[in-house]
């Protein structure tokens, strides 16, 4: 549940950074996924292992790596985020028939939420595909992004399917 007030405006309307120095440390997780659109001609290059290999390397598995920098970089990316030691990233990507459905599980414990690491990583990650494949093709369209849920802190979120 959202409070329906933005947080980083202060009272004159000005741009801030959240104080959380009063909030307890708690664990916080976030699950984000990115979906990943891929024409015929991405797909036909994947082998029987769910697979693809371009000259840039391995493409799940360059993506994975960079899901988790992503995740890692994300207040040096997002100007409000607050710099936080995440304690697990884990990124998983399946393929379902012209889709790579990539998620990013992102795990702390602190004084505020790791949403945005979980967004950041699945987008990176997303991105990374993009940047591997477009060489076959221009028509990759990164459909979607969005928070699946989230643990700790004030209040949980789990998106209903």
């Amino acid at each position: 549940m959202t409070s329906g007030k933005l947080t980083h405006i202060d009272e004159d309307g000005n741009p801030k950074m959240v104080d959380v120095s009063d909030k307890r440390v708690t664990k916080r997780t976030a699950v984000a996924q990115s979906i990943v659109y891929l024409p015929d001609e991405v797909v036909a290059a994947f082998d029987q292992n769910n697979e693809l290999v371009t000259k840039k390397g391995s493409v799940t598995q360059t993506s994975i790596i960079a899901g988790v920098m992503g995740a890692k970089k994300t207040s040096e990316l997002i100007p409000f985020c607050h710099q936080l030691n995440l304690t697990n990233c884990k990124i998983d990507i399946r393929r379902d028939k012209n889709e790579l459905v990539i998620s990013c599980t992102a795990i702390c414990n602190g004084q505020t939420g790791v949403e945005m690491e979980a967004l950041t990583g699945a987008s990176i990650a997303a991105l990374t595909v993009y940047d591997m494949c477009k060489a076959l093709s221009h028509d990759i369209v990164i459909k979607e992004t969005r928070l699946i849920e989230k643990t700790g802190g004030k209040s949980d979120f789990k998106r209903s399917r």
